[in-house]
């Protein structure tokens, strides 16, 4: 599950796109669809080779000891990196933060040109299913909820692929 969002008329360098591939960390994100500005969940599938391209040229979003060589370099390739990594909690059906973590990929630049351009293969609206799902969550109907989820599976990623996100 991804999020796609328009640039508000700003230029691809001006603003990060954000690919969320979790849908309950993307509701987290949204509100279930009920945040100002949020009110639409877009599914946008791309492609492999894409993801993989801007994983490849990602950078962390925030400096790690030991993972760069200092804040100073890290700022560089930062500054440098069409993408850009995040590790954020992953959400359970009240929203709540779990013990593991979920990638959250911003693209900014060629990347976000790429991902509009060449990389998107379908674009699909889901703001429906965030409210179905949405009303079962207060009714304690987790199972009913949790079965209209979107299939999530870890990432076939190699360690060639993230180990400089520090995965």
């Amino acid at each position: 599950m991804c999020s796609w969002r328009a640039s508000h008329g700003k230029g691809y360098e001006q603003c990060l796109t954000w690919i969320k591939p979790s849908f309950l960390w993307m509701m987290y994100r949204c509100g279930w669809a009920t945040k100002e500005d949020q009110q639409t969940v877009l599914a946008v599938e791309i492609t492999r080779e894409g993801f993989e391209w801007a994983l490849r040229h990602a950078c962390l979003s925030h400096y790690v000891h030991g993972v760069h060589a200092d804040a100073g370099a890290w700022k560089r390739d930062l500054k440098q990196a069409p993408t850009r990594v995040q590790w954020d909690p992953e959400r359970d059906l009240h929203l709540a933060p779990l013990p593991h973590r979920s990638l959250q990929l911003g693209l900014a630049g060629d990347a976000a040109r790429r991902y509009a351009d060449e990389w998107t293969v379908s674009i699909t609206d889901v703001t429906d299913l965030a409210h179905r799902v949405h009303a079962l969550v207060p009714e304690n109907d987790l199972a009913t909820a949790e079965d209209l989820l979107p299939v999530e599976r870890p990432y076939p990623a190699g360690d060639d692929l993230l180990a400089h996100l520090h995965a």
